[in-house]
């Protein structure tokens, strides 16, 4: 088998191919999105795919100047992102950019099952939607919300990907033409090798709260809610 997902959530491989390539797509996106906030003193959300982990709103967050990152890790405090936004203001930046992992959710909601969670964030549109509707009437802001959905899935991916899918692919034909049945390949400390399915599989990669890349992030201003 070979790890496939954008979501690089798999713990026993250090990256999926497809990640980083939807992570620039979400970049891109960003990028685009900033003219548009910065020419209109607009909030704009940008609800990117993460419906259990906030790998690509934490990734692309970061690389695309986001002002706020929301993903499921953190349930979020509404009230947090309006200091955040009004700061912005006090500081001559009346824009603001939040990027959104479609399984992010608010505080009020972590009570609820997962099941109860996720029914709640689609009756309200999606997690983008939701967030700039609890927003709305907090903050005195134009807002719109861009939802990137299956966009992320296509495209060209970046060089990384393409070699890393090639490095994958020869290291399953290896795994086969020695009789190594049952197995992954996995990227690990820049080695391609084998890992048991039933490791590959037995642990969700989440993102790490207290790790170097949030901490990175927050040092920088970047607010989680």
């Amino acid at each position: 088998g070979v790890p496939k997902t954008i979501d690089n959530d798999l713990s026993a491989t250090d990256y999926t191919f497809g990640f980083l390539s939807a992570v620039e797509v979400a970049r891109d996106a960003l990028d685009r999105l900033h003219t548009t906030a910065e020419s209109h003193d607009r909030v704009m959300f940008l609800e990117v795919m993460g419906r259990d982990t906030g790998h690509i709103a934490l990734s692309a967050g970061m690389a695309g100047g986001a002002d706020i990152i929301l993903v499921p890790e953190i349930p979020y405090d509404p009230n947090r992102l309006v200091a955040k936004i009004q700061q912005r203001k006090m500081l001559g930046r009346p824009f603001t950019l939040v990027v959104v992992a479609e399984g992010a959710f608010p505080i009020g909601m972590a009570s609820l099952s997962g099941k109860e969670r996720k029914a709640a964030i689609a009756s309200s549109g999606g997690a983008g939607p939701l967030a700039m509707t609890l927003l709305r009437g907090l903050v005195d802001a134009e807002m719109r919300c861009t939802v990137l959905g299956h966009i992320q899935r296509g495209g060209s991916p970046i060089a990384f990907d393409r070699i890393l899918a090639t490095r994958f692919g020869v290291g399953a034909a290896r795994l086969v033409a020695e009789g190594r049945w049952g197995q992954m390949v996995r990227l690990r400390d820049n080695h391609i090798e084998g890992v048991a399915l039933k490791e590959a599989v037995a642990r969700q990669r989440t993102v790490d709260v207290n790790g170097e890349l949030v901490g990175a992030a927050r040092a920088t201003g970047i607010e989680f809610g």
